[in-house]
């Protein structure tokens, strides 16, 4: 039926054109056909899934980077390469997928991003061997930016000042050149982290930020103050050591936060919080603004016992504590500790 009557095809508009297979024995010149066909025929949708291969295909087709109809673009496969030709025009594109692929050279993927003038929705998965050495984003349009880097790059630069939804999972221990630019217009963001903190002051640098969730393993620099952040969420286990002093260095430059969540990735291991030091000045969320406080993972653990008890003491306007507590007598500790606001109420996870 594809052999035969795909190019036979002859509406003006194809909406959508999903290709999603596993099977070998299509040649990736067949597959480049049925692609330019589709093309062709002012194409709006595409999605191209390849499953399991050991050999790298270079089956997208050239008019693919110049189609000037398409307004999304999904490309998933560990061996699908992108192969970005000097001459790209993606006018009205406006969402673009590109997991698990292969890049042709270092500078693919900012040639393909330099050329989508509209772009709102952007998702970038890496793999082993993608062959991205530099991660360079610059679209004025985004909106929402997904990225998920495994290897090492030379160079990461973000200017997008109309984003709103930032994640950002990011394992790098090389030195390497830093720019994000600010982001007046975030209200949500997603960042996790491993590599030296000189590095992190670099990364948090959006502090209009009104959600955040953070999973990092070190403090960072001096300079930043997140007055508009409501909602953080803070990561608290082993893999990335997340101490005390990290959470009262974020509440501290968190005056108007509302809601605080302790909590633990599903693939990490437990809370571990380092050694308690009372901070000498309670920070302001604390005593004026916050009225939710969750911990889940909690063990009574050093640091962390004293740091809930800190907070249930000082938090004048506390509404909702959720805790969630492995035995009885942790329960009983916390239940019978002095708190700040009587209209607190505990909530036993």
């Amino acid at each position: 039926f594809r052999y035969k009557n795909l190019p036979l095809h002859r509406a003006p508009i194809i909406e959508s054109f999903r290709l999603d297979f596993i099977a070998s024995q299509f040649k990736p010149v067949t597959i480049r056909s049925w692609l330019l066909t589709a093309v062709s025929r002012n194409l709006r949708e595409v999605e191209v899934s390849h499953g399991c291969n050991n050999k790298v295909l270079n089956m997208l087709p050239s008019s693919l980077y110049t189609c000037k109809s398409l307004v999304s673009v999904k490309l998933n496969g560990r061996r699908l390469l992108v192969d970005v030709p000097r001459m790209v025009s993606l006018p009205c594109l406006k969402t673009l997928l590109l997991q698990d692929v292969k890049y042709k050279n270092e500078d693919s993927l900012q040639r393909l991003l330099s050329n989508c003038p509209v772009l709102e929705d952007l998702v970038v998965e890496g793999c082993k061997g993608d062959n991205m050495v530099k991660f360079i984003v610059i679209v004025p349009s985004l909106q929402r930016l997904t990225v998920n880097i495994l290897e090492d790059l030379d160079e990461f630069v973000m200017d997008t000042p109309s984003l709103k939804y930032f994640k950002l999972d990011y394992y790098n221990y090389k030195n390497h050149h830093c720019l994000i630019e600010r982001m007046p217009k975030l209200e949500e963001a997603y960042v996790e982290l491993s590599f030296n903190h000189v590095y992190i002051d670099r990364f948090i640098g959006f502090t209009s930020v009104k959600r955040l969730t953070l999973c990092i393993d070190d403090v960072y620099g001096d300079g930043f103050v997140f007055d508009q952040l409501e909602h953080l969420q803070l990561c608290t286990c082993d893999e990335q050591h997340t101490s005390v002093a990290v959470i009262i260095r974020l509440l501290k430059d968190s005056p108007n936060l509302r809601v605080l969540d302790l909590f633990k990735m599903e693939y990490h291991n437990p809370i571990g919080l380092y050694t308690w030091n009372q901070p000498s000045t309670v920070p302001e969320c604390i005593l004026s603004s916050l009225q939710t406080f969750k911990c889940s993972g909690y063990l009574g653990r050093p640091g962390e016992r004293d740091l809930v008890i800190y907070i249930l003491k000082n938090a004048n306007n506390l509404k909702t504590a959720t805790i969630w507590f492995p035995t009885v007598d942790m329960k009983k500790d916390l239940v019978l500790s002095s708190r700040a606001s009587n209209a607190c109420q505990f909530v036993f996870d």
